[in-house]
């Protein structure tokens, strides 16, 4: 009996199908000889720093730097249940062979290791390596498993990476948070991530707005512009000089350019295009490819892969055909696919690109949420695009000389509209035109024009235009940055590149959200004051791309057998020890710096200080001033009412506040009242209450 442990359960049923395996358990699949379950994701992991002594539990500078000698592991709390599972199943006596059919690759490696190796397992194993989830590719995979010991070298290389994560992850978030007695979340990731965000903040902030003119020349049925010109009254000299002058036509060149069909969606890319055109955030867009793919109707979503492996020309095809039925901007359109541009096996990785499934076929599209649908007609029309004929177009670009400058006209004529036609077709359909729609583009059909032809005394005119500061990073944008972050400075045949993954760039951007160092307003993606903080305080090591490109470039040399894992590790633990003895104090002014600014209730009527909200009362800031308001006043315990905030900030600021439940223990009945302010001398604040009902007063 050969035990198969896949990463997912859905790669599980895939197996399980393709194998002819159905008999259901409890955590598995058994038949046909096998056994076939899964890991859901990171069953084990790296323990944290408390499990490795009692100094650890409570974060001090003085346990720093934590570096275990003996690595520990623990299953994921709510996943323990499934590990039993596996480490029973291991341990069957009909069990004599283990097949690791988590995902090819890096990561997928590291998540069957670590069960195995914590299950103590000690059967054989061997590896399931494919790049496609067609049962075609499936069986093959079966025909030809490796020895599992093949992929030590991986192993050790993903051990690696995991180990260096946890050592500069937990030693440089605890060195700083309780350097500055705030939690400040450092990681290899989300650190370089937040420092572009911080960059281009202040590029935003320190941009200086110039302002430049062009001379343009008006010819029959076209405009030539000059190069930028900084004075106005140089531009007004020289659009009086042409006007004075002949422009001569000094050259003319035509050249016919193509613009090749975009390539299929992999993660990343798929949330950029959410994006811009939707408006959806990254964790957004991937929880609907998720959703899509539990429902059959999406291939899996995280995958950095843009091609389809070589086997799968005869489904793209099909999909295609459906495609062309199930979207209604393709009705009538006479289309034929060129699936083999899309078909690259060396070029998918864990995972081909994202494309909708043959399951489309009996789904409702009008039946799916909104946000399901543009997903999956997004993916579609991509796939469309991808198969299409390449865009062709001839570029015209006439130079012209008038008053000794040159002046240039530009146009294009297209020839064949290729992909960007099913493009219009789908964006038609859209309900909001996307950012940065380069149809917004100026074409001009330019006349044909001939080298030496002289026009006398143009018409010109001076248009004035103003330089533009950087935009502020989108989720679109940035995911961008993330993807080719330190990328010059990376191996080639690194498996992952850039900062993050396709699988954890939403989840490290949420987290920049979520801890309060970035913040969201509309599409933008802003850095917040501590988020600029935490990149200020931090050392060049920590928010550089740089620390990512090195780190891949040496995982890449562990994975292929070229360099010692002990060694990397040793640099990555002498590196922990640097950070800590870089920062053995702070001066009293940086301390201060995460200090939380609290909101100014008010005004303080007898001193004029600014009155904060305490935990028990509103305080008056000066401390030789006794002023506060007690959120447990008998006056309002006997009136049912709870002294808000709200209430506080109107009573400092007029005097009065109106309260439209206000108890009266007089009559045992509930008013509408107003509250003054009477009395704020000696120790204590005295309120008084007038309470209408009708033209009575009580």
């Amino acid at each position: 009996m050969k035990l198969v442990i896949c990463e997912k359960p859905s790669v599980g049923a895939a197996v399980a199908a393709a194998l002819g395996v159905t008999g259901r358990k409890d955590g598995y699949i058994e038949g046909n000889g096998y056994l076939i379950s899964w890991c859901i994701g990171h069953l084990v992991q790296l323990s944290d720093a408390a499990a490795y002594g009692e100094q650890y539990k409570k974060w001090s500078y003085d346990s720093l730097p934590i570096l275990p000698q003996e690595w520990k592991y623990t299953v994921a709390a709510d996943k323990g249940k499934q590990f039993k599972i596996l480490k029973d199943l291991m341990h069957r006596a009909d069990v004599s062979e283990v097949v690791n059919a988590c995902d090819a690759g890096r990561e997928g490696e590291l998540i069957f290791r670590f069960v195995y190796e914590v299950a103590g397992c000690k059967k054989p194993f061997t590896r399931l390596w494919i790049s496609s989830m067609e049962n075609e590719a499936i069986s093959s995979g079966f025909d030809n498993l490796k020895d599992g010991r093949e992929y030590d070298a991986l192993y050790h290389s993903a051990l690696c990476r995991a180990k260096a994560d946890w050592l500069i992850g937990i030693n440089a978030t605890r060195l700083f948070s309780c350097l500055y007695g705030k939690t400040l979340n450092v990681g290899r990731v989300q650190t370089p991530t937040l420092k572009m965000l911080v960059d281009r903040d202040a590029a935003i902030t320190g941009f200086q707005k110039e302002t430049y003119y062009h001379v343009r020349l008006m010819l029959p049925g076209a405009e030539a512009a000059s190069t930028k010109i900084c004075a106005a009254d140089e531009a007004s000299r020289l659009k009086a000089a042409c006007e004075a002058s002949a422009a001569v036509c000094t050259s003319l060149v035509k050249e016919k350019k193509t613009i090749a069909p975009p390539k299929l969606f992999d993660l990343t890319s798929l949330q950029r295009e959410a994006n811009r055109i939707y408006g959806y955030t990254a964790k957004q867009t991937l929880d609907l490819a998720q959703t899509l793919y539990e429902k059959k109707l999406l291939t899996y979503p995280r995958t950095d892969s843009a091609f389809l492996t070589d086997d799968m020309g005869g489904t793209a095809q099909s999909i295609i055909a459906l495609l062309c039925g199930k979207l209604p901007f393709m009705a009538g359109v006479s289309f034929t696919p060129e699936v083999s541009r899309v078909l690259n096996s060396k070029k998918v990785s864990d995972h081909h690109a994202i494309i909708p499934t043959m399951e489309l076929s009996k789904a409702d599209l009008a039946a799916l949420p909104e946000s399901e649908r543009n997903i999956l007609t997004l993916a579609g029309a991509r796939l469309l695009m991808a198969t299409a004929e390449p865009h062709s177009f001839e570029a015209v670009m006439a130079v012209f000389s008038c008053a000794d400058h040159e002046f240039t006209a530009k146009g294009k004529a297209i020839i064949a509209a290729g992909w960007k036609e099913i493009e219009r077709l789908y964006r038609a359909t859209l309900k909001k035109k996307p950012d940065s729609d380069d149809e917004n583009e100026l074409v001009l059909d330019v006349p044909n024009f001939t080298e030496g032809q002289t026009f006398e005394n143009p018409a010109a005119k001076v248009t004035e235009h103003e330089t533009t500061p950087p935009k502020p990073h989108n989720e679109a944008s940035l995911l961008s940055a993330m993807e080719r972050a330190g990328n010059e400075d990376t191996d080639p045949d690194a498996e992952r590149r850039g900062l993050g993954t396709p699988a954890t760039r939403a989840a490290v951007i949420e987290k920049l959200v979520g801890g309060g160092f970035v913040e969201r307003k509309g599409k933008q993606l802003l850095p917040t004051k501590n988020g600029t903080n935490l990149v200020c305080v931090l050392p060049d090591s920590l928010t550089s791309p740089q620390l990512t490109a090195a780190w891949e470039n040496n995982l890449t040399q562990i994975a292929k057998g070229n360099a010692d894992p002990d060694e990397f590790l040793s640099g990555i633990e002498a590196m922990a020890r640097e950070l800590v003895k870089a920062y053995p104090f702070l001066s009293d002014t940086d301390k201060e710096r995460f200090k939380e600014e609290k909101p100014v209730i008010g005004k303080c009527p007898r001193c004029g200080e600014n009155v904060y909200e305490g935990r028990k009362n509103y305080y008056c800031s000066n401390k030789e001033c006794s002023f506060a308001m007690w959120k447990n006043d008998r006056f309002f315990e006997e009136r049912k009412t709870a002294f808000t905030p709200k209430i506080a900030a109107t009573l400092l600021k007029s005097g009065k506040a109106k309260i439209k439940k206000l108890y009266s223990p007089k009559t045992g009945k509930t008013y509408e009242g107003t509250v003054l302010l009477a009395d704020t001398g000696g120790k204590y604040v005295n309120y008084k209450v007038t309470i209408s009902k009708g033209k009575e007063l009580e």
